[in-house]
């Protein structure tokens, strides 16, 4: 299933369900036709953000969006974006107390993903 066409159903899926039980900021990514990266976000009754650069979504996204915007450059190659990714979590996380202690970074490409963990702050 392409990622924009699961994009729009899980639209659906979360909007006709929009009182309950489904209370989630899903982050869809992968890769259209031609293999260029497709993301978007919906919010918690599935009202779509889609986009060209980066989408944010859950408790810290304010952060995660300022840091993402004065961090990120277009055509990033994957350690490059790792790093970027890397830089605007454990940034943003710090200034959230309800954040958590790390984070998962997903990495995809056209020729495998790249799975690292971020440990943070623990105070």
């Amino acid at each position: 299933m392409k990622a924009e066409t699961f994009t729009h159903m899980l639209s659906t899926m979360l909007y006709e369900k929009r009182f309950g039980p489904y209370f989630v900021e899903p982050v869809v990514a992968g890769f259209d036709k031609e293999g260029k990266p497709y993301v978007s976000a919906m919010d918690v009754i599935g009202a779509p953000v889609l986009t060209k650069d980066f989408v944010v979504a859950g408790s810290s996204s304010e952060n995660i969006y300022g840091m993402a915007e004065s961090l990120w450059k277009p055509d990033l190659d994957p350690e490059d974006l790792f790093e970027t990714i890397s830089q605007v979590l454990l940034a943003s996380v710090d200034r959230d107390a309800n954040a958590g202690w790390g984070a998962v970074v997903y990495v995809i490409t056209q020729e495998g993903t790249t799975v690292r963990e971020l440990k943070a702050r623990m105070d």
